[in-house]
């Protein structure tokens, strides 16, 4: 089993700021709209250098996304940026009627996304917003799980055609991916091969899954785990393959069980092959006020539940 070790911690949403910045240097056609929380999003760099292709829209989030429609009918490439909560379910009908529906080439960039946000509760986290997002047609929906796959995620929009949700977070976590990587959306990315049960995890839940990795190996358990970073469209392909091999399955995200990552990978699995499957996810409630870790911790979302979740998987074989 290969080890992933880290340096460094960052949180995702420094690596969206990273990307931007790039793109801010690489992309005269890209603009970023903000509604009233530049420092949360980490866009200081790009508009310093950038002022006249940044439009603040204050606590408009709806104009926002009119804005940023209208911004693509001239060649611009608008990302649209603010916290999950209110980038989803805020403004969910502007996204269906202005730019899903007339397929515009908006990238809706959320932070603070899932129940890491932490000490903020219930109304300022999301756990509905892959689920709302994946349901719109021609919607992109991506999870990057680390700094550097956030930052390659983010200038690998800029030249994808079509609207795009990528979703990061605010808690500092370990940087274990490639500085250099190159971002596919689409494809799946093979963390570790394994035969006795397929791990399949998105955005922060993948380093979890690492950690429950090495636990299960420690047991003898050989689990094979794949960061699926991009949940719409879903790599059926590299999920087939992965189940083919163990024959049963774990889906691990920071959002509702109902509507996520895991109801996806349950239609490739009803469609093609059944297996038993084991969802780690918030079970159908809100969140609340906590840090990151005890949170995660409250609501089994760590690596001793992945390891739970993994051993009943198996001994439902």
């Amino acid at each position: 089993m290969k080890k992933y070790t880290f340096t460094e911690k960052k949180d995702t949403r420094s690596g969206f700021g990273a990307g931007m910045h790039v793109l801010g240097q690489q992309n005269p056609n890209v603009v970023a709209l903000c509604a009233d929380l530049v420092g949360s999003l980490k866009l200081e760099p790009f508009i310093k250098e950038n002022p006249e292709r940044f439009i603040q829209c204050g606590i408009s989030e709806a104009n926002m996304i009119g804005l940023s429609a209208g911004l693509t009918i001239g060649g611009k490439i608008p990302f649209a940026t603010t916290f999950a909560n209110f980038a989803t379910g805020r403004v969910y009908d502007q996204i269906r009627q202005s730019v899903a529906y007339s397929n515009k080439n908006v990238k809706i960039c959320a932070s603070h996304a899932g129940l890491t946000l932490g000490e903020d509760g219930a109304t300022h986290q999301i756990l509905e917003d892959i689920g709302m997002m994946k349901m719109l047609p021609g919607m992109t929906v991506i999870n990057p799980c680390d700094y550097n796959q956030t930052k390659a995620a983010t200038i690998a929009i800029a030249e994808y055609d079509g609207p795009v949700y990528l979703r990061f977070g605010r808690p500092v976590i370990p940087i274990f991916t490639d500085a250099d990587q190159k971002f596919e959306i689409g494809k799946a990315w093979m963390v570790n091969e394994g035969t006795d049960v397929s791990i399949f995890a998105t955005g922060h839940m993948v380093w979890e899954a690492i950690q429950a990795g090495e636990i299960l190996e420690a047991e003898g358990i050989n689990a094979e785990i794949i960061n699926i970073h991009t949940i719409k469209p879903l790599d059926e392909e590299a999920i087939l393959k992965s189940i083919e091999k163990t024959g049963c399955v774990v889906t691990a995200e920071e959002h509702n069980r109902i509507g996520g990552l895991g109801d996806s990978v349950a239609q490739v699995i009803v469609k093609n092959k059944l297996v038993p499957q084991e969802y780690v996810a918030v079970n159908d409630s809100f969140g609340e006020s906590g840090t990151p870790a005890q949170l995660l911790e409250k609501y089994g979302l760590d690596a001793k539940h992945i390891v739970e979740a993994a051993k009943r998987a198996i001994a439902r074989k």
